[in-house]
Order: C-alpha cells, then sequence, then structure tokens
C-alpha cells in the first residue's frame, strides 16, 4: 500500500488538510492506574476529575482541535465506562470508536489490537495518563516533512533516569532507545506520543504481547527504518501519582497547563456548579471544587482536587491532597499529601500527612489518627 507520507514526500498534491483527513488518532488507556489507588478501584485513571473533568476530555479536545475527528479507545480495565461516558464522541465532535484488550498485550500488542478500525495512513497514539500541550500539528508536518515510519514526541526532563532516553542526530533521527537507564546520555524522554505509518503497525505481531519501547522500537532501527523525534518545551507531565495528578489539575485551573476543555479558564481554584463554599474559606493552589462539594466556613483548600459530593467541613485543611466522591473531612481535620477514597470519613481533628491513602467507606473516627499531641 502507498501512503500519504510518501506520496507527498515524492512531490504529490497532498496539503495539510488532506493529511490531516488521512490522520486518525489512537488513545491507549487501558491500565488498573494501580499507582492511585484507591481512586482507581472504582475508575479508571483517564476517568478521574481533573480540574473537573474527566482527564482523557482534556486529551480528546487537543486530538480535535488539531483537526482530527476519528479516535479509537484500546480498553481493558473497566472497559465500559469509558463508552458510557463518551458514546459516540459527538459531543465533542469527534468520531469515537472503541477496542476491549481481554489479555494484556503490552503498548505494541495495544496498538496492533486496534488495527481492525483504523482506516488511515497516519496513525498518532498517546498513551492515556499524559497531559500535555505539545502543539500536534507541529509533531505531523514534521513527520511529513521527514517522510518518516515513525516520529516521536519527546521532552526533556532534568532527571531522565525513570523514563526511555532517545538520543537524536543533528537532523533530529534517532539513534538509541535506552529504557530507564541509570547512565542516561541524553535528557530527552519518551513523551508517550508516536505517529505511526499504517504499515508499521500492521508488522507488529497480532494477538501476542507486544512492547513498542523495548522491541518495536529497536527492530524498526536495526531494519534502517526512517525514526524522527519531535523536540519541543511544551507543557508536558506523567498522571500517574497522587503528586503528579495533584500538580497536573492545579496546573489546568491555573492556565499553566493548556486545554481546550476549559476554554481559558485561569485562576487559584475552579468551583463547578452546585458547589457551595462557607464564609471565610479560602481556596487556593489551583483548587478544583467538584460539583455538589460542600465546603465550610474557614476551611483552607491549597492545591486540593476536591471530586462531586465531597465535603469538607468547617476549619479543615486540605493541601496537595485528592478528596474521593462523596468523602468527608471532619471539622479542623488536616489531610496534606494524601489521597482519601471514595466514601470515606476523616474524623474532626484527624491528621493525615505524607501521602496517607484512606481507602472507599473507611471511617476514621474524630482525633483517630494525630501526628501532634495536642487536641
Amino acid at each position: 500500500m502507498t501512503s500519504t507520507n510518501s506520496g507527498n514526500a515524492a512531490g504529490g498534491n497532498l496539503n495539510e488538510d488532506d493529511l490531516i483527513a488521512d490522520t486518525e488518532a489512537v488513545v491507549l488507556v487501558g491500565g488498573k492506574g494501580t499507582r492511585l489507588r484507591p481512586l482507581t478501584i472504582s475508575a479508571p485513571k483517564p476517568m478521574l476529575p481533573t480540574a473537573g473533568l474527566p482527564f482523557l476530555t482534556h486529551l480528546l479536545s487537543r486530538i480535535r482541535a488539531a483537526g482530527i475527528r476519528r479516535v479509537v479507545l484500546g480498553t481493558s480495565f473497566k472497559a465500559e465506562v469509558f463508552e458510557e461516558h463518551f458514546g459516540d464522541g459527538s459531543d465533542l465532535d469527534l468520531d469515537i470508536s472503541y477496542v476491549v484488550e481481554t489479555e494484556p498485550l503490552g503498548t505494541g500488542g495495544g496498538i496492533r489490537n486496534v488495527l481492525d478500525k483504523l482506516t488511515a495512513s497516519t496513525v498518532l497514539v498517546f498513551n492515556g495518563d499524559v497531559l500535555g500541550g505539545t502543539d500536534l500539528r507541529q509533531v505531523l508536518d514534521l513527520h511529513h516533512a521527514k517522510n518518516a515510519d515513525l516520529t516521536m514526541h519527546l521532552v526533556r526532563v532534568s532527571d531522565p533516569r525513570a523514563f526511555g532516553c532517545v538520543t537524536t542526530d543533528d537532523d533530529g533521527r534517532v539513534l538509541e532507545f535506552l529504557e530507564k537507564t541509570q547512565d542516561p546520555p541524553t535528557d530527552q524522554i519518551n513523551a508517550g506520543c508516536y505517529v505511526f505509518r499504517r504499515e508499521v503497525i500492521e508488522k507488529i505481531p497480532a494477538g501476542v504481547p507486544v512492547s513498542v519501547e523495548r522491541e518495536t522500537f529497536p527492530q524498526l532501527l536495526l531494519e534502517g527504518k526512517r525514526v524522527y523525534g519531535f523536540v519541543d518545551s511544551a507543557y508536558w507531565r506523567d498522571m500517574g501519582t497522587p503528586e503528579d495528578f495533584v500538580r497536573g489539575s492545579s496546573d489546568l485551573v491555573r492556565g499553566i497547563a493548556p486545554s481546550p476543555a476549559l476554554a481559558g479558564h485561569e485562576g487559584e481554584a475552579l468551583v463547578h456548579e452546585g458547589a457551595g463554599v462557607g464564609a471565610g474559606a479560602v481556596l487556593v493552589g489551583g483548587t478544583v471544587v467538584g460539583r455538589g462539594a460542600e465546603i465550610g466556613a474557614g476551611a483552607r483548600l491549597d492545591g486540593a482536587v476536591v471530586f462531586d459530593g465531597a465535603k469538607i467541613e468547617a476549619g479543615a485543611t486540605v493541601e496537595r491532597s485528592i478528596i474521593g466522591f462523596g468523602a468527608r473531612i471532619g471539622h479542623r481535620a488536616l489531610v496534606r499529601d494524601g489521597v482519601i477514597g471514595d466514601g470515606a470519613s476523616v474524623g474532626a481533628r484527624c491528621e493525615l500527612l505524607r501521602g496517607a491513602r484512606v481507602w472507599p467507606g473507611v471511617e476514621i473516627p474524630d482525633g483517630g489518627i494525630r501526628y501532634s499531641t495536642d487536641m
């Protein structure tokens, strides 16, 4: 099959709009999100409220803003939740279809698993747990300009040891992939967004676990395929941990992380419809208060993510923490750097610090957990 990429490089008459029309997006959303438990016990990570909207909404809105209309979601864990919420995608002006992964297939196997739903020559693939602000049109433009078989979005980080490092030459051509090495030769890391020529996906073995990072990408280099890196300094954050989830949500609220879904909102707090905020309550640091939540008088929320229906009672303090659906934080309680599960109750004057996690429905009595001696 002759791709639009090669036709364009050979001097064909396809313009940018034609190329976008022949581009589809795949979003891999099958992970269990274990690092965000207990929140992900009841909901897949991409569906957790982030600045008041399911996290995936922000990514889908960026895809649509780039001009792409057809999206395939590769699902697995709680697969039904995605279709129940997004349906056919028409509310976002998208055409969304779904493919369920019944057995773990890895990143490469997950991409190959959706092939039957794809019709375009160019496929833009995303990991579904990354919050980003890169210009997707620029990534696609580079892919076509270089007549690439694969283009990777790369970002520079201060400590690349926890990520897959990617070295490139002066022209941006990828030289090597190194997965989570302790002595990385570059600060450029794999940002979890790729542009594939369709033929590359067709060659991934079907029905078996495959890692694109450890198998597919190195094999492409061995075969001399044209693999390029698009490097930029746009906003990027892996939302896999509670700390990153809180910071990402805060950045969206404050306008540091861009999202077409928020229509330009920017401020210290975002209070959604139906929420109540008592007199003297202080909401700062990119705090978000979900629908129907209640914030008591004199409460202080700094960088808090409060899900729908939660209740923060008078005088309580919540800092850099996630409060699950319908959870309660009692009078003068303190939650700092914690995760409170859906429907949990933290009693008055409790102190939960430094990574505490309370499972759904658990009730902690008044004063039941303290780090200080005064009551």
